[in-house]
């Protein structure tokens, strides 16, 4: 089949089959944006598979067949989604207990990181929590390699100066264990 050929196919089983799948796909799923993303996924297989779309009503038929596979693929590709939330969530947690300073400095420490500025508050998750070197958050921040060090190390002595007044003992835990404690895990 040429192309223009196969063009005007495709537009023609399109036009005549759009409204119907979107109800199909709409029916069985929670938003509109995931309904877009089924009907989009089942008209690029028709258009990939073209020679294999039957003709007349069967076509209708066939793309119910595909559209039903595509969600079935996105309820899978969630559940293994959710498994995966649920599992790395699990090991966080698990990270965080170890890392983390005893519960009754806990709230202290993170009601300490939020009375830091946004940008030190920035600056040290940068480093803490997704493990950046000044270096690599220089690059993030859009500033020289120096002015990265500077920010972080200020905002380090910030954060202790906030900590010692909150009664924490600084000295037991370190700055950068006090840091890690103020995460949202």
């Amino acid at each position: 089949m040429g192309r223009p050929e196969a063009g005007q196919r495709f537009e023609e089983i399109y036009l005549a089959y759009y409204a119907d799948l979107l109800a199909y796909i709409r029916r069985r799923v929670d938003s509109h944006d995931d309904a877009a993303d089924a009907l989009a996924e089942t008209f690029a297989t028709a258009w990939r598979r073209l020679p294999d779309v039957p003709d007349a009503h069967a076509a209708r038929l066939w793309l119910y067949g595909v559209a039903r596979r595509v969600l079935a693929n996105g309820r899978r590709t969630a559940t293994r989604r959710s498994a995966l939330v649920e599992r790395l969530g699990g090991q966080l947690a698990r990270w965080a207990e170890s890392t983390a300073p005893p519960d009754d400095d806990l709230e202290a420490v993170r009601a300490a990181f939020g009375r830091l500025y946004a940008d030190d508050r920035e600056v040290l998750a940068l480093v803490t929590w997704e493990g950046l070197t000044s270096d690599e958050v220089a690059v993030v921040l859009g500033c020289s390699p120096g002015a990265a060090r500077s920010r972080l190390h200020r905002a380090r002595k910030r954060l202790a100066r906030e900590l010692s007044h909150a009664g924490v003992d600084v000295a037991r835990y370190g700055v950068r264990a006090l840091a890690l404690a103020g995460r949202k895990v």
